[in-house]
């Protein structure tokens, strides 16, 4: 009886014990994903100093850009992504959804597309004081394809 007890106990529990993930393993799962992201950082860093002939003032002054505006640029596409989120939940077939929430995310999503905007026309300019327009033009379709690439590869 008390085998029969402790089966039943396991059977009821392993699901949603499996389905919890502990914090270390979140921890060690953030690490790796920030390993591979500077990985990947340093990889498009590479390509960008071979294809546009930087110089290694350039390269320095291009390092220091990106990373200056990389901060703003992540928390604002969080942020956006918590938006969409939140759209999302709103928008639920069979669910009436809150007119007044759903035009308040929407505007919020349409200024932070005109923030990120901002941004790009921000670090454009910092640019231009070291890079030469056409490498400024080269740098941006890099940076697109490799966008599209990774939109390609979710």
């Amino acid at each position: 009886m008390k085998r029969s007890w402790l089966v039943l106990l396991a059977v009821a529990l392993v699901p949603a014990l499996a389905a919890q993930r502990p914090p270390a393993a979140e921890v060690a799962d953030s690490a790796r994903a920030r390993e591979l992201r500077a990985r990947v950082e340093r990889r498009f860093g590479e390509l960008v100093q071979q294809q546009l002939r930087l110089t290694p003032d350039q390269a320095t002054r291009l390092e220091a850009t990106r990373d200056r505006f990389e901060a703003r640029r992540w928390a604002l596409m969080e942020r956006q992504r918590d938006l969409r989120r939140a759209l999302d939940d709103q928008m639920q077939p069979g669910i009436a959804a809150d007119d007044d929430s759903v035009r308040a995310l929407m505007d919020s999503l349409r200024a932070g597309r005109a923030e990120l905007l901002r941004i790009e026309q921000e670090e454009d300019r910092d640019m231009a004081a070291y890079l030469t327009p056409v490498q400024r033009a080269r740098l941006q379709i890099m940076r697109q394809r490799f966008n599209d690439r990774v939109q390609e590869l979710r």
